[in-house]
């Protein structure tokens, strides 16, 4: 049989919307998206969700990095149909405030772009290694591009987001800093 008859018989509806359930920080969201739809396009568009940023599309500068089912990924290479019933956590969502508040007093941002993907990028990092090295702070950052600050005011910003989650931590335990 021919290949190109194949693939022609088997069209598929690539025209049709599908239906996408999130859970989004936390809030369960659903949506009628395009199957070519990116995960990027749903916050974005559908939810309005605009701390995740669009930039390079390929993956490769990290500025609409997301966590999703507790990794983290670049919405921009995640399909939309890939995202139905997962969980994502954007910008947006809870629990990046000492984050945040690490890279104001370290001067971790100078325009700003990709700062919404660095603090993600920090807190999945966070979430793995509490006390991470200067290395491991380098590589768990490593997808995601500044072209602003040079590194290194992002490098302390994450030292201090991690010693401030571990005073955080202690003292939602009930012990003492």
């Amino acid at each position: 049989m021919d290949a190109k008859k194949i693939i022609h018989e088997q069209s598929l509806p690539l025209n049709e919307s599908i239906s996408i359930t999130l859970q989004v920080n936390g809030e369960e969201k659903q949506l009628q998206a395009m199957p070519a739809a990116r995960l990027i396009d749903l916050l974005r568009n559908g939810l309005e969700l605009t701390g995740t940023k669009r930039s390079c599309d390929i993956g490769r500068c990290g500025a609409c990095s997301v966590i999703m089912n507790d990794s983290l990924v670049n919405a921009c290479l995640v399909m939309a149909y890939q995202a139905n019933h997962a969980s994502i956590t954007t910008i947006e969502g809870d629990g990046f405030s000492f984050i945040q508040d690490a890279f104001l007093k370290e001067g971790g941002f100078q325009c700003g772009y990709c700062t919404p993907g660095m603090i993600i990028a920090a807190k999945a990092l966070l979430d793995i290694v509490p006390i991470p090295t200067e290395k491991q702070i380098r590589e768990g950052l490593s997808g995601n591009l500044c072209r602003c600050t040079g590194y290194s005011s992002i490098i302390r910003a994450v030292q201090r987001a991690a010693a401030m989650k571990l005073i955080i931590d202690r003292c939602s335990a009930g012990g003492n800093v």
